[in-house]
């Protein structure tokens, strides 16, 4: 069995501690006992009264069958719709599909000004918003600090423009018809989830509500020197439509066939939504959802990996991001926003996994948001929240693979680490600082390891060489039960050798999991802090005045955090768990197990470095010093 098949085998009990389901659609998947073609499962099908909508994830023993007679959604599952296919012969298993909420991150009501027409060149470049794209070229404009941008321009400037790249938008649908994007429209790799056919056009509402995923689009790949709205970060990128948000609910199925869909022909997949961002909800992918993230980094772009940019989260310092599985997996690559003069956003979530940012809105001016393309033709300078900052991220990752179609998922996450800068990025309210890991890496709770630079990126992409092989190192547990009050917190330690002498030993870290099983009498006033062996200290799980669970805890959570990124796992890790209330809380501490991931080899070894104070200067020197060691 491949190893990332173990460790998601490792990984599936997380989705033991997701909230249970309000309801249950018509929809279920069908695993039969042998492999079957297409037009035999149609048959099974009929037979049993349901439709056929095809395989899960490419799967031949997978199908995904719907009941048009069997009301939905409902609050029971339907043992007698479930049972009516069992006894087909050839059906091993039927799972009922539960139905779930995921919603848009940064959605604003219609405002006038969105309607208004664009506005005709009047200067180079010529698009007409171009000036209101501040976060492409930052000259302080509507109160911005100059030069807090993305730095787009040094990479257009160096012939990359994103061609040849395409980022699949999983959103409410896209207007692919729009002036600005439909010449950047990759049909072949686009799909309707929501209605089951190849046109995933948004749906009419008088209030614009599904303008979202055009939005995103924009941001990405709108043409230049069209005269029309703006321009997109990649303008010479393709944008593939996936509509799977407009419906009353999710499921399993609709998000795993759209994070697998053609991923040979999707590079990157952008999503601006996730479980609903109420500071209570710990939710994330299930299983199908799941297996798709993880074929799609390891097969995905035949071979070098599908990148999945995530929205880490809108809901504020009441929540916490580690608590929504897609932005905390270490699949995933998890983006914050800043504002224009480099505050946080009110609505920015924190914790350990973000790994960088971009930007969303004005500080002077909340209406001075993202300037980007609208429907049915239309621009916007108003879309904003985490929503935003994803497809700038995309954006800027499409440029990279132009600049070196072969890197991997992973190097994509180096490179961001690497490149990504500090500038003026700082916590509005004083809680969170910049600090320094144990090799010299500057990260921030809020910010990640700082703001994308795709000058920077594209720059050291292009003499990028693929980073070693990645393992996973289960580095021990403790599962003693152990009581934790408000009087009385709880230190657990783990002393490792990372796996040392065996097939899966590693030196140098990427991701690390604290994976938990805990419960509180108030789970909101539960705290959680990592320590490594170099001494960095990463909160991965922060207080939620909202969250009032008394009963489901965290079930084998996995808690991320990049904060040690690049450091050496060997020595003691230090758990402490602890409750922040005015009122005693009490809790039971039931496992931790610690999971490292990295490589066995140092990652930058055959790098040439052009600034020795860049960041990969300092942590080639880090790594140079640990190896004369050995």
């Amino acid at each position: 069995m491949p190893l990332y098949w173990r460790l998601f085998s490792l990984l599936y009990f997380v989705c033991l501690s997701y909230s249970a389901a309000d309801f249950f659609s018509n929809s279920f998947l069908v695993r039969f006992r042998r492999n079957v073609d297409t037009d035999e499962a149609h048959t099974i099908a009929r037979r049993n009264g349901f439709v056929n909508m095809g395989p899960v994830l490419g799967a031949q023993n997978e199908y995904h069958f719907v009941s048009h007679t069997l009301p939905s959604p409902r609050i029971k599952r339907s043992i007698t719709y479930t049972r009516r296919l069992k006894v087909d012969p050839l059906v091993h298993a039927v799972i009922q599909q539960a139905g779930f909420i995921r919603v848009k991150r940064g959605y604003k009501p219609m405002r006038v000004e969105n309607l208004v027409d664009s506005i005709q060149p009047h200067k180079d470049p010529s698009d007409p918003y171009f000036t209101y794209q501040w976060y492409l070229k930052n000259t302080g404009q509507n109160g911005g600090k100059a030069k807090l941008d993305l730095n787009v321009e040094a990479a257009w400037a160096q012939g990359v423009t994103g061609k040849n790249v395409t980022t699949a938008i999983m959103d409410d649908g896209v207007d692919y018809m729009h002036p600005d994007l439909k010449f950047n429209y990759n049909a072949k790799a686009s799909y309707d989830f929501s209605s089951n056919d190849p046109y995933p056009y948004p749906r009419y509402t008088d209030d614009w509500f599904n303008s979202h995923g055009t939005r995103c689009a924009g941001e990405v790949a709108a043409a230049r020197d069209n005269g029309i709205c703006g321009v997109g970060v990649a303008y010479d990128s393709k944008i593939a439509g996936i509509r799977m948000l407009d419906q009353p609910y999710m499921t399993d199925l609709i998000e795993a066939n759209s994070m697998g869909h053609e991923p040979n022909l999707i590079d990157i997949y952008s999503a601006s939504w996730g479980p609903t961002d109420d500071g209570k909800t710990v939710d994330g992918p299930r299983n199908a959802t799941m297996r798709a993230i993880v074929r799609g980094v390891n097969e995905g772009r035949n071979g070098l990996g599908n990148i999945y940019v995530w929205a880490s989260g809108d809901g504020g310092e009441d929540d916490d991001c580690n608590c929504d599985g897609y932005a905390a997996s270490m699949w995933t690559v998890s983006i914050n926003s800043a504002i224009n003069d480099g505050q946080n956003a009110h609505y920015d979530e924190s914790c350990s996994s973000t790994l960088a940012s971009t930007f969303s809105n004005g500080a002077k001016d909340p209406n001075t948001g993202v300037a980007t393309t609208d429907l049915y033709g239309k621009c916007t300078t108003t879309h904003s929240g985490t929503s935003a900052a994803a497809p700038e991220a995309a954006g800027v990752f499409a440029l990279a693979l132009e600049a070196n179609p072969q890197l991997s998922w992973r190097d994509i996450q180096h490179l961001t680490v690497l490149t990504s800068k500090r500038n003026s990025l700082f916590d509005a309210k004083g809680r969170f600082h910049w600090t320094m890991n144990g090799v010299g890496l500057e990260f921030n709770h809020l910010f990640g390891f700082g703001v994308l630079d795709a000058g920077a990126m594209v720059a050291l992409a292009k003499q990028w060489k693929t980073v070693p092989p990645r393992y996973h190192c289960e580095a021990g547990s403790v599962t003693k039960m152990q009581k934790i009050s408000s009087s009385n917190p709880l230190v657990l330690k783990i002393e490792t050798k990372a796996c040392e002498g065996e097939a899966t030993e590693l030196k140098y870290l990427e991701h690390v999991q604290a994976v938990v099983t805990v419960n509180a009498s108030r789970r909101g006033d539960l705290e959680l802090y990592l320590t490594s062996p170099m001494g960095t200290k990463s909160m991965i799980l922060s207080k939620r005045p909202n969250d009032d669970d008394s009963h489901d805890g965290f079930t084998k959570w996995p808690f991320m955090t990049t904060h040690t990124w690049a450091e050496y796992p060997q020595g003691t890790w230090i758990l402490e768990a602890r409750f922040n209330s005015l009122t005693p809380q009490t809790g039971f501490f039931k496992e931790w197990t610690l999971m490292l991931h990295g490589t066995k080899e140092p990652p930058y070894t055959e790098l040439a470095v052009l600034d020795p104070h860049s960041k990969l200067a300092i942590v080639k020197k880090a790594h140079e010093s640990r190896i004369k060691r050995y």
